[in-house]
């Protein structure tokens, strides 16, 4: 039974990378933390590194179906990029050795932070019209950045797109172009997050349960993840969904509050 409720939230977590950029381990997170409730703590940190193996996959794959044109505007963003996966392999090694618990609250907290963030400060639901920024996705992530997101992205386990995706539409990204260049933002910081976790011990509670690690992934999770989610980012890629910019923004908003939820109903 858990096998099917994974992999349909696969679909979901499909859905989410292609339209949010999420890549699905925002949503992964309070998921396997469920599904791996027999390794009591430790399922916080599992659940992390899981959610890096699945982010690898998603983002890769919606990177590479992104339109070409789209990618352009990372032109230039090598820094940026290294930036990302040096301050991701420092949050993942960081999670290593944190207290399960305190990441937990961490996770519910910074994702209620961003929501009340969005809400609150302008820049968000309407970008601002100002010289330089524009809404075909032409002004760059700022370099600064890079190290921070991607150490707090890898440490929580909430996904780059949390800080990404609401930095660009304040930079003045329409939402469809700030989701979808969050995928490969994402991938630089999932990839050594997901390195750092395979090459872990393995937690002590797992000897004692029937879950499947290798390192700190629950290799069956993140399979029966990849297997409801790889189809539905093929599909949507094809066929984008078409939603105007104001719900978009509102629409984001809702499901950071609703994964906010999830990971305190999930104990």
């Amino acid at each position: 039974m858990d096998v099917l409720a994974l992999t349909g939230i696969g679909l979901l977590t499909g859905v989410t990378t292609v339209v949010f950029g999420f890549g699905g381990g925002f949503v992964a997170v309070p998921v396997v933390v469920w599904a791996d409730a027999a390794l009591g703590a430790d399922a916080v940190r599992v659940a992390t590194a899981t959610s890096a193996l699945v982010v690898v996959v998603n983002a890769g794959f919606a990177t590479a179906v992104t339109p070409r044109r789209v990618l352009a505007a990372l032109r230039g963003s090598g820094t940026l990029l290294l930036l990302l996966a040096v301050g991701a392999s420092a949050g993942a090694l960081a999670t290593r050795v944190a207290p399960p618990a305190p990441v937990r609250w961490a996770f519910v907290g910074y994702v209620a932070l961003t929501a009340a963030d969005l809400l609150l400060r302008p820049g968000f639901l309407r970008p601002p019209t100002r010289p330089g920024a524009v809404a075909d996705g032409s002004r760059p992530l700022p370099v600064v950045l890079g190290a921070p997101v991607g150490a707090i992205a890898a440490f929580l386990g909430v996904g780059g797109s949390v800080m990404t995706v609401p930095a660009m539409r304040r930079a003045g990204h329409t939402m469809h172009v700030a989701t979808a260049l969050a995928n490969p933002l994402t991938l630089a910081i999932a990839l050594p997050a997901t390195a750092v976790s395979l090459s872990a011990a393995t937690v002590p509670s797992a000897v004692h349960t029937q879950t499947h690690l290798v390192g700190l992934v629950d290799t069956r999770a993140a399979a029966a993840l990849l297997v409801g989610a790889l189809p539905v980012i093929a599909v949507l890629r094809r066929r984008p969904l078409r939603i105007p910019d104001r719900p978009y923004a509102w629409a984001y908003i809702g499901l950071l509050v609703t994964v906010a939820v999830a990971m305190l109903l999930s104990r």
